[in-house]
């Protein structure tokens, strides 16, 4: 007598089940696979999900700004990290700001201009702090003529994520008239400030049109260009430095405009 094969559709898993399972993945494949079923896009948009993907610090962060928590009681957990990704916090007296990176949920921080060391940065005659609408900052600061650039910034590796690549990016842009930054490029490094030596590069603040791909234009209006990066393991390496400075080029220069210094995740594409 011939035997039939039969086959046991598996029960479907609770969404529950699903909701802890995607609770350990990605934002970006918890958004993937709410296209997957119901059940699925339920579980992927629940608060049991998305909290695990907000830093475990976030309300401490945001109670540090001018930013309420009961303003944001309303939003579901995922509302809230695409909150933070796109609406930068404001911390330290306006001069640093907290995000998140949307596929990752590791914390971005930007130095505002007002957090770095500019040397002659308090000088008029050399540098003016001037706000721009199109800046989350109050205050910019911009070239008036100086003949030597000199820029640094430090973050403490206890705020940002651990176990993460991060990368450091100069965030600028350039006045309407502008002079000096074609004829020799800049120095650029990031290191732990306990760290002999450290890696060094060049780079072109107004790039030369054969190596244009140095500086990315940003969709607020200002450009970035790469500084460097650094491996922050369990937040205990101390400071990190972000240094830009001129070692061979002299002339006056003009028209430089300094947003921040933004250290985000890397990300491998």
């Amino acid at each position: 007598m011939e035997r039939k094969m039969q086959f046991t559709v598996p029960p479907t898993l609770p969404e529950g089940c699903i909701a802890n399972i995607l609770s350990f993945t990605s934002p970006l494949d918890a958004c993937r696979s709410a296209l997957v079923s119901p059940t699925f896009r339920s579980a992927a948009s629940s608060d049991a999900v998305w909290e695990r993907f907000l830093p475990a610090d976030y309300q401490d962060i945001i109670s540090k700004s001018s930013l309420k928590l009961s303003s944001l009681d309303s939003l579901s957990k995922k509302d809230l990290f695409f909150h933070l990704c796109h609406h930068p916090v404001i911390l330290n007296n306006g001069s640093l700001s907290f995000t998140l990176d949307k596929w990752t949920g590791k914390k971005c921080y930007m130095l505002g201009a007002r957090e770095l060391s500019i040397i002659w940065g308090d000088t008029r005659t050399y540098w003016r702090w001037l706000s721009r609408p199109e800046s989350r900052f109050s205050e910019v600061a911009e070239l008036k003529v100086v003949c030597w650039l000199n820029i640094k910034g430090k973050i403490d590796t206890k705020i940002i994520s651990t176990k993460t690549t991060y990368a450091a990016y100069l965030v600028y842009k350039f006045a309407e008239v502008r002079h000096g930054f074609k004829q020799s490029p800049v120095v650029v490094q990031v290191k732990f400030e306990e760290e002999e030596g450290g890696v060094t590069s060049r780079v072109f603040l107004d790039p030369p049109s054969a190596t244009r791909e140095q500086s990315q234009h940003r969709e607020n209006g200002w450009m970035e260009i790469k500084m460097g990066e650094f491996y922050n393991e369990q937040g205990d390496d101390g400071t990190v430095v972000c240094s830009l400075w001129e070692a061979d080029n002299f002339k006056c220069k003009h028209g430089l405009i300094i947003e921040g210094i933004e250290l985000r995740p890397k990300r491998n594409l």
